[in-house]
């Protein structure tokens, strides 16, 4: 099978890669053996690789891109929300949804926590549970290398994978820098997301080889965009945030959530959105009330007998932005510069519903290049849920993002890494 890898590149230049094994006769170099080789050199690659090593297997991580782990560099803005205190598989979205309950709950935020601690790297709370690094992003990485040297971990990098092949108890592979045998491999090569770093479907394909299912990879965690005819009244609010609850009922069940909302000239974007894109499908509405826990059309009718302001001006001095309420009645320019006083109730009510109850249909995403992971995926119905290998191709293992278990924003992606790697790193055997 040929292709190049799917990982996430690194916030460092890889150490020295080892040099190829060496040559056999006629130039061609003879097969290295490891007990596990594992493909990408990102968030759950690494980690399961630092912990297998430490269990005394010979590990080779091979990974196409020069540097490690550039996911984890450039998430949470450069210091790494590196997980979730409130992470439980109602968090994540999945066509097999008990699935990741067992990894989760042998490999927790606490034990991440007490791994940052050991290595004296300070964190911080945010908000609704998010942990982030005090200081770099590049703090995680430097750790999971060390977890990785601890262990006598191999990294062979850049070297892509050329093709692998079942072969009596093992594998064997043949990559960039000569061929190995290896009795486990285990698929670390993430999704689609973030093609500038590396992405491919590298894992799919593998998948495939071996008769595994892969549910349709789809970018997840990405902004909306709209028709531009459609949007054009909103363009003007690009840069505009304020807090909204945002819903959608679709194929993929009923989804919803309070969070900021971004307006941008194609769109909207914003932890709302890029929480509710990993539900929506295609043609379908999604709604968003613009004043969460009031009942607007209730306190503008109640305001109308206390307040002489133009309606503008009341929407945009107690309950949105006054841009966003100045957009909201163009349309209705007579209301805009009305007093309160001189609308009817039965007009007030209508305003208040349609701002609360604000049914739109997006055209699309803002694709994979703006996507923070990747939905679908390997499909987990034809995996162990305790080990992650294959359940008709034993010694073959997929963790992390290359799956079909998709989180939340907020952390909840790498803990999903953490704890598929940490699951499939104890099973391993020699």
């Amino acid at each position: 099978m040929a292709g190049d890898l799917s990982s996430c590149a690194g916030a460092q230049p890889a150490r020295p890669a080892e040099s190829n094994p060496s040559p056999g006769t006629a130039g061609s170099p003879a097969a290295r053996s490891f007990d596990v080789v594992i493909v990408g050199a990102g968030a759950a690659g690494l980690f399961c690789a630092g912990i297998a090593g430490q269990r005394g297997l010979r590990v080779l991580v091979v990974d196409h891109a020069p540097r490690v782990a550039e996911k984890i560099r450039i998430s949470g803005g450069g210091r790494c929300n590196f997980t979730n205190r409130e992470t439980a598989p109602a968090n994540f979205l999945s066509d097999n949804p008990a699935f990741c309950r067992s990894a989760l709950a042998r490999y927790t935020p606490a034990d991440f926590i007490a791994l940052l601690q050991r290595h004296r790297i300070g964190w911080h709370e945010k908000h609704k549970g998010q942990l982030f690094c005090d200081g770099s992003s590049v703090d995680v990485i430097a750790m999971l290398l060390r977890e990785c040297e601890a262990g006598k971990v191999t990294r062979w990098q850049p070297a892509a994978v050329r093709s692998v092949r079942a072969a009596g108890h093992g594998y064997e592979i043949a990559t960039d820098r000569g061929p190995v045998r290896s009795r486990n491999l285990v698929v670390a090569t993430g999704g689609l997301s973030v093609p500038k770093i590396g992405a491919s479907d590298w894992g799919y394909r593998l998948a495939r080889q071996f008769d595994l299912s892969v549910i349709s990879p789809r970018p997840a965690l990405v902004p909306l965009v709209f028709d531009a005819g459609q949007w054009a009244a909103y363009a003007a609010l690009s840069g505009l945030s304020l807090p909204v609850q945002i819903s959608t009922q679709s194929g993929r069940g009923r989804a919803s959530f309070v969070e900021d909302l971004l307006f941008t000239h194609r769109g909207l974007s914003g932890p709302a959105i890029l929480q509710i894109s990993s539900y929506w499908q295609a043609g379908e509405a999604i709604r968003i009330d613009l004043a969460p826990g009031t009942q607007l059309a209730e306190a503008l009718c109640e305001a109308k007998t206390r307040s002489r302001r133009k309606l503008v001006n009341e929407l945009g001095a107690r309950h949105v932005p006054h841009r966003l309420a100045e957009a909201w009645l163009a349309p209705h320019a007579d209301w805009a510069d009305t007093p309160l006083a001189a609308l009817r109730d039965r007009d007030l009510r209508q305003l208040g519903e349609s701002m609360q109850q604000w049914h739109l249909v997006p055209t699309g995403t803002e694709g994979w290049h703006k996507a923070e992971v990747t939905a679908g995926g390997v499909d987990t119905r034809g995996l162990s849920s305790q080990s992650m290998e294959c359940l008709r191709q034993p010694g073959l293992y997929f963790i992390g993002e290359v799956l079909d278990v998709t989180g939340w924003l907020g952390g909840y992606n790498f803990q999903w890494a953490w704890a598929s790697a940490a699951a499939c790193a104890r099973a391993l055997t020699c």
